[in-house]
């Protein structure tokens, strides 16, 4: 209930904070930062769901704009959210631990604890930064999560060599043949 709620109100703050911009650039021929939480007050049911969500709404808004100013050729006027799209998804961000698994359940803001069927394990030491919640035609979740780790190459020793000549009558002649 509350992914859904979150995919609605995400989608509904895009498109609000589109409408408010086209409106203002129509009327003073200028740009309009807006952000969520000037629409809180209207709209109290914004309250209920991860206000960072939201902000990623905004940035996503921003960075759509952004393109289209910048380099119209390529990139279209940002267009407004469809409640019919196929696939429902939502960006947070991992503030303070807000974002955590342990054993099979992981831990969302504003969500609580989800039950979770882990693809593969997270490497050591790793920290979530982001994550993206989706849902499929089909109806069923999906958590994306971006992590920041240390990488750690391990050193590769060759256990078998093989040398290469090159060869007037063929391309090569290969050490094993």
């Amino acid at each position: 209930m509350m992914f859904a709620k979150t995919f609605g109100c995400v989608r509904f703050i895009y498109n609000k904070m589109l409408s408010d911009r086209i409106d203002y650039y129509k009327e003073t021929g200028q740009k309009l930062n807006n952000t969520p939480a000037q629409y809180k007050e209207e709209f109290p049911w914004l309250k209920e769901v991860d206000s960072l969500a939201l902000a990623n709404a905004q940035m996503n808004l921003n960075k759509a704009y952004s393109h289209f100013w910048n380099d119209s050729q390529h990139f279209g006027k940002p267009r407004f959210k469809s409640k019919k799209n196929s696939r429902a998804s939502y960006s947070t961000n991992n503030q303070k631990g807000s974002v955590r698994i342990e054993g099979h359940k992981v831990k969302l803001p504003k969500v609580g604890w989800v039950k979770l069927c882990q693809h593969r394990p997270l490497p050591e030491n790793s920290i979530i930064k982001t994550v993206t919640i989706s849902q499929t035609p089909s109806g069923k979740y999906y958590i994306s999560m971006l992590v920041e780790y240390e990488n750690q190459v391990l050193p590769v020793i060759p256990k078998t060599f093989l040398g290469l000549d090159f060869a007037m009558h063929g391309l090569y002649v290969a050490s094993d043949e």
